[in-house]
């Protein structure tokens, strides 16, 4: 399969890997990239346990919350400098209340839903649009509902640039669900606990591991033992639970969700713009300058 430069980019920005190391990777896995994502770290030139969380498009996100049912939004302009525009604010606080409203499943099903002023998501954001002059876009949003016996946990980090919302059941402590939610907007877990690990995912790490440590020169014979100990710091940075609390690292964010006598059963974090390419970077001006460089 023929390398391209977009796919060469596209590892560089998962990755954060030279672009020479990228092609290469690429060439080696024939074009794969989340192959190629593993040919890198197995040899120590990427940290992909956190992929790609550059931050791209604009906008922010919003959470609201109405009883027992709350919505975590992520509604995206053109610029940051609409983020501040109490016009687009509006735009956000509309959406996040007739979302809660009608409880679209998609935001498919959300863009064609009629809001209570008779217009359609689509329009409504059209108009505003018009108003504002940005590309408007309702990227995608979750709505968690809860009993009187359960605790929300929003939590909103940079004036909306992450955004997370957590619930716990068993446990009425609203301060320790958003002590919980800051915690997840500041170490970005993937899951609440090791049990929601595939063992495709675990296997494919354990490899990946194994590669590193004997291209590290470790004897053979002490090589399995050394990869099931970074497998528990692997575990340690995708599982909330098995994370060092932020507020106190002596203690487990287990033992203190524990305390409160509740249990952390779902968290949703968003970034704003993750995954979204902002501008397309002179890719040609880069890989001459790096030409030329060698």
């Amino acid at each position: 399969m023929a390398v391209t430069a977009q796919m060469v980019k596209e590892l560089r920005e998962k990755t954060g890997a030279g672009m020479m190391d990228c092609k290469k990777a690429l060439v080696e896995t024939n074009g794969d990239i989340d192959a190629a994502i593993d040919f890198l770290r197995e040899k120590g030139l990427s940290s992909a346990a956190k992929k790609a969380d550059r931050i791209a498009a604009e906008g922010i996100t919003a959470i609201e919350v109405q009883g027992n049912k709350a919505v975590l939004v992520e509604v995206n302009a053109e610029t940051d400098f609409v983020a501040k525009n109490e016009n687009f604010q509006k735009v956000v606080k509309d959406l996040s209340a007739h979302l809660l409203a009608t409880e679209p499943a998609t935001v498919e099903e959300a863009n064609a839903s009629t809001m209570d002023n008779g217009l359609t998501v689509d329009n409504y954001i059209s108009n505003a649009v018009a108003k504002i002059g940005e590309k408007i876009t309702l990227r995608r949003f979750d709505i968690k509902t809860k009993t009187d016996a359960d605790a929300f946990g929003p939590y909103l980090h940079m004036g909306g640039r992450i955004g997370v919302l957590a619930l716990l059941e068993g446990t009425t402590d609203e301060a320790a669900a958003k002590d919980v939610a800051m915690h997840i907007a500041a170490l970005n877990p993937q899951y609440i606990s090791r049990d929601e690990v595939s063992e495709d995912e675990v296997e494919r790490e354990r490899k990946v591991l194994t590669e590193q440590a004997l291209n590290e020169g470790k004897p053979e014979n002490i090589v399995a033992k050394m990869v099931e100990g970074r497998l528990g710091k692997y575990f340690e940075d995708v599982c909330v639970l098995d994370q060092s609390f932020v507020k106190n690292p002596d203690q487990k964010v287990r033992d203190f969700v524990k305390a409160t006598g509740g249990e952390l059963v779902s968290f949703t974090r968003y970034a704003v713009g993750e995954g979204i390419e902002k501008r397309e970077d002179n890719f040609a001006e880069e890989v001459m300058s790096q030409v030329k460089g060698n």
